[in-house]
């Protein structure tokens, strides 16, 4: 697995010296020990590498909740989840949208850890940041019939009234209520031309 992960110039490296090799988290972390004369011991080295979660969805699906807020998940999605041994799924608000986001368990820690690393602990606004984005967050789980229960407040939010649209969001899933989706992707035609202007001056292609 680690030849998969590092080049084979570092793996060509890595041989000439003593190697650990461990996890935290979603972290892989590689460390080797060099020795820098007798006098002077050995010195740690580490690199560490990002475990890219291997879930991928598409598609878009149309559903309904019921009186209690349940609502089936797509079992287009639910195969995936199965299939990837996901068994856990989180769920919050999104951030830009009035939108939920759903999201396979190892997905959610990899967005954690990013989020850990790229704020400061020592910085009160940072953590405020990471607190409100964790507190909104709440486990969420399939009953036999592939249901989930929706809380209240958080239909609410998304304005979700019955009608209900899953969009795939590559690793995650968006749960929208069907008209706020038409309209915003009703409202957006220029995919095209916003694409072009982002990839169309680099010299490599999507």
């Amino acid at each position: 697995m680690i030849k998969d992960l590092l080049t084979p110039l570092l793996i060509s490296f890595l041989k000439k010296n003593e190697i650990i090799v461990g996890n935290c988290g979603e972290i892989l972390y590689i460390c080797t020990l060099f020795n820098l004369k007798a006098s002077k011991g050995y010195k740690k080295r580490c690199c560490f590498i990002n475990k890219d979660s291997k879930v991928r969805f598409i598609g878009d699906y149309s559903a309904k909740t019921d009186a209690k807020g349940r609502v089936f998940l797509p079992v287009a999605f639910r195969k995936i989840l199965d299939a990837e041994g996901e068994r856990g799924l989180v769920l919050r608000r999104d951030v830009f949208q009035k939108c939920l986001v759903l999201y396979p368990e190892s997905v959610w820690n990899e967005q954690l850890d990013g989020l850990r690393r790229g704020l400061n602990p020592w910085n009160s606004k940072e953590q405020m940041m990471l607190r409100q984005f964790v507190a909104d967050a709440e486990f969420v789980e399939l009953d036999g019939q592939g249901r989930m229960l929706v809380p209240k407040a958080k239909l609410h939010y998304a304005g979700i009234e019955g009608d209900v649209r899953f969009l795939a969001m590559v690793d995650r899933i968006e749960v929208w209520s069907k008209r706020a989706l038409e309209e915003l992707m009703g409202s957006h035609d220029e995919l095209g031309s916003e694409m072009e202007q982002k990839f169309g001056q680099k010299e490599y292609g999507i």
